[in-house]
């Protein structure tokens, strides 16, 4: 169980936390969250010990492991399943003892232990949380270093899934991942077997794999139970209880202080208004919640162009020379809300960029609008931004015609206040950084906007703004991301990305979510079928042979016995005076014993037959 109890702690003097307390029972899954900057990702800190509380305590259990991704892995020459392998030190050392010691005891104490933990599984599952992620078995075998950073993350999120500490905290694991690997997520959480705190925006994570919420609001900690859905019912109940009762007291107080205003200089008055000046003073504040405003997004309309917008026939799309996605026959209208599904490495970047004419086709026909604008958003885009310019500074290159009070207002329009509009881009937080990369995406108005993953440092409330903004967009939208929350309430077309193909999926997003855990659950099956042919056989004692061979005996001994009362029944039967009419009754009793006992000869002859087998392997 971790218990945090009226712990405190401030960042430059400004606090973060001041006693707040929560109790989370072992085993539970619970999702964290409030707005960026209330002090998540410190939490997290401080339950690792990496910081000191200013005041109260957080406990566990003692020899609790605790873990979390909290940097890429390196990129070595090591393979990635070998260093998935490594993060079970418990089993690396166990293996690299059992390779040494000559201890007959310390071998047997060893070997018992490896079976305990499973360790003849271990690769196998490895494998399985590694391909989850959406690595292959050839990529498996691969270095390290051959893979980028972003990829370097999710073998960090597997090799802490596989290391399965007592205590897992994960920081916005899905902003690395793609839809199929926060699916494969999702799910492997709710079978995991220990507790899990997980910070996160994803709707569909917080409602599928969590039972409860704890919520960081007002430098406190509040736990609801249910799912992210039922939290923000409860909670949207509670601010509508919060808000009538200031609304009451701001009356009243309003009310008493009215009558001070007009009698308190009448000397006949003066009495009753000083009575109510300490009946203000005694009224306790109702504190408002702290209700993160709904940051709207602001984008500009396009003018309406004719359909379609955008024609591909017989197209073909790659790099270098060669294909990544042939036969592309594709339409586009202005009023498409069209979503990219397919794994990574498909091809739904390259899509993109064909559709962005950012990548020319090698063949084939692509018809555009002779007016077209297209937008484009990817994620690598907010690490482009010029960290020493400030987003006015971003703004004012691009429209360097327009006076500041307009550039300002653009600005205001995603979110970006005038504070913020000064401050230098490093200094920003990721979700204003994104703020700042979809305004510069949409500052031409495009008929078609292309976003891939425009939600990873936005908080709930900005999704839901963001989600707000696309539908009243007048523009086609293209959408490539792992929030379900934000396609589903987009999106009505879904494109699936696979085998070189864009075809149409004619499904549903919980259709395709089904779809794509099908494989991954027969493949878990399997491997656990394999880890159980593959395990090493633990031959038995000597006191366990023994055991065998009387039960063996006892079996023999049993059907002998069986078989000795068949000879008498057959013989009773074979007498011819049973079978006079005066004897018809006795003579279905004995029919009847015999039947008896010939149902218990044949189980008694099973028993045998499985305790010899037993017997023969344990001596093989």
């Amino acid at each position: 169980m971790l218990r945090i109890e009226d712990i405190s702690y401030s960042v430059a003097g400004r606090p973060l936390l001041e006693q707040a307390s929560a109790t989370i029972p072992t085993g539970h899954k619970v999702g964290i969250v409030g707005r960026n900057g209330t002090g998540k990702t410190t939490l997290f800190r401080l339950i690792r010990g990496e910081l000191a509380l200013e005041g109260g305590a957080i406990s566990l259990p003692s020899r609790a492991r605790i873990g979390g991704v909290a940097q890429e892995v390196p990129g070595n020459e090591v393979s990635l399943i070998d260093t998935v392998l490594a993060a079970d030190t418990e089993r690396a050392e166990l293996l690299a003892e059992a390779e040494t010691t000559e201890d007959p005891t310390r071998i047997a104490e060893v070997q018992t232990r490896l079976a305990d933990i499973d360790a003849w599984s271990a690769e196998g599952r490895a494998s399985t949380i590694l391909k989850g992620l959406g690595f292959d078995d050839e990529q498996q075998r691969m270095p390290c270093s051959a893979f980028s950073g972003g990829w370097r993350m999710r073998v960090a999120l597997a090799a802490v899934l596989f290391a399965a500490p007592d205590l897992l905290l994960l920081d916005e694991p899905t902003n690395y991942l793609d839809l199929e690997g926060a699916l494969w997520l999702e799910s492997y959480l709710t079978s995991y077997p220990h507790t899990v705190l997980v910070i996160s925006h994803d709707r569909g994570l917080l409602n599928r794999a969590v039972g409860a919420i704890l919520h960081l609001e007002d430098r406190k900690l509040t736990l609801y139970q249910g799912n992210y859905d039922t939290f923000a019912e409860t909670r949207a109940a509670r601010l509508a209880v919060a808000e009538a009762e200031a609304r009451k007291q701001d009356a009243r107080r309003a009310h008493l202080q009215s009558y001070v205003d007009r009698f308190r200089y009448k000397a006949d008055k003066a009495r009753q208004a000083q009575s109510r000046l300490k009946a203000i003073a005694r009224l306790k504040p109702i504190t408002r919640p702290q209700e993160a405003a709904l940051r709207r997004f602001t984008f500009p309309e396009p003018e309406e162009l004719s359909p379609p917008i955008l024609r591909i026939e017989g197209g073909q799309v790659g790099y270098d020379g060669q294909p990544v996605l042939t036969r592309l026959d594709l339409r586009i209208d202005q009023d498409d809300r069209i979503a990219l599904l397919g794994r990574n490495g498909e091809g739904k970047s390259t899509l993109s960029k064909l559709l962005a004419d950012r990548l020319a086709p090698l063949s084939g026909k692509v018809t555009r609008s002779s007016r077209l604008r297209v937008g484009y958003f990817a994620q690598h885009q907010v690490d482009e931004l010029h960290t020493d310019e400030t987003p006015l500074d971003h703004l004012r290159r691009l429209r360097p015609e327009e006076a500041p009070a307009r550039l300002r207002a653009r600005l205001g329009g995603f979110g970006i206040g005038a504070e913020q509009a000064d401050t230098l881009v490093g200094q920003l937080s990721g979700g204003q950084k994104a703020r700042l990369s979809l305004m510069l995406a949409t500052l031409d108005a495009p008929h078609l906007l292309i976003l891939d993953e425009p939600t990873n440092h936005l908080d709930i409330e900005s999704r839901e703004a963001l989600v707000e903004a696309l539908t009243d967009y007048t523009g086609a939208v293209i959408l490539v991301s792992h929030d379900m929350h934000l396609l589903s309430l987009v999106a009505d077309r879904l494109w699936l990305v696979k085998d070189g193909r864009v075809a149409p999926f004619e499904g549903d997003l919980e259709e395709y979510r089904q779809h794509l855990l099908a494989p991954a659950r027969a493949e878990k099956k399997d491997q656990k079928a394999r880890a159980e042919a593959e395990k090493p056989r633990r031959r038995p004692s000597r006191d366990e042979i023994l055991a065998l061979r009387s039960e063996v005996r006892k079996c023999e001994d049993r059907v002998k016995k069986l078989s000795e009362m068949g000879d008498r029944l057959s013989s009773k039967l074979a007498d011819p005076a049973l079978y006079e009419d005066a004897r018809v009754g006795e003579l279905q009793v004995w029919n009847r014993k015999y039947a008896e006992l010939r149902e218990a000869m044949e189980k008694a002859e099973a028993l045998w037959m499985t305790a010899l087998e037993k017997l023969e392997t344990a001596e093989a």
